[in-house]
């Protein structure tokens, strides 16, 4: 890989949990932030006002040409994007495979899947041309292992893993890493309300989720190719 340049990390879902400690934690290395959300009013909340630094674009990333728009937006503000950390996503149990509706089926699809797919192909041709980049994926353990109303969110999620694979294969002889993790529960808010007889000291801390990420997009990296990481905590 060639040596990485620190030009400009673009965070999809950056208003998520996860999203959020993954923007603290690339801001404090120094980079610049492209911070993609759905929502113009909770990016702004969240973020506050744009700088030379950071800049928040608010776009459906199930769309692609909005998606694509978006991108450009942020390249023109903060220059080229070197580092894509595809977090976008989200969970929702579902019916028995048999008894999947097309609106689950779509809804996880879209939410893990499409959105990855939209930004990668939105940014990816930047990285192709500078021959230099990094891709972060946020699969799911669930990609490993189906389990019962978790079809659709398992398919997925495996089906993040293996665009990651993929895009790997396609990309590391031009310079740009591909990689995913795989996280068990996270502690957040929302699963501590959904579960709380659980121990939420054995789940995943964003802010270690992000570590993991960062260093997948750094040059310490550079030897790891299509990995699939387990961040497991102690579940």
């Amino acid at each position: 890989m060639a040596p990485y340049t620190q030009l400009t990390t673009a965070i999809t879902g950056a208003c998520g949990n996860l999203g959020r400690a993954v923007a603290a934690a690339f801001a404090a290395r120094g980079d610049k932030l492209a911070l993609f959300d759905h929502g113009a009013e909770k990016l702004a909340n969240l973020y506050g006002p744009d700088t030379d630094m950071r800049v928040c674009v608010a776009c459906d990333l199930t769309d692609a040409a909005a998606t694509q728009a978006a991108v450009r937006r942020a390249v023109e503000r903060l220059g080229p994007i070197r580092v894509l950390c595809n977090i976008a996503g989200g969970f929702r149990m579902g019916e028995a495979v048999h008894e999947t509706t097309d609106a689950t089926w779509n809804f996880l699809m879209d939410l893990n899947v499409r959105t990855m797919l939209n930004t990668s192909r939105a940014v990816i041709p930047g990285m192709l041309a500078a021959n230099a980049g990094a891709v972060v994926n946020v699969a799911s353990s669930a990609a490993l292992e189906g389990a019962a109303r978790m079809g659709a969110y398992s398919a997925s999620k495996a089906a993040v893993a293996r665009l990651t694979e993929s895009m790997s294969a396609e990309l590391r002889d031009a310079g740009i890493n591909v990689n995913c993790v795989l996280p068990s529960t996270l502690d957040t808010p929302q699963n501590r309300a959904d579960m709380p007889k659980a121990d939420p000291s054995r789940w995943v801390a964003p802010e270690d989720l992000a570590n993991v990420i960062v260093f997948l997009a750094s040059p310490a990296a550079r030897a790891i190719h299509g990995a699939c990481v387990p961040v497991n905590g102690r579940v």
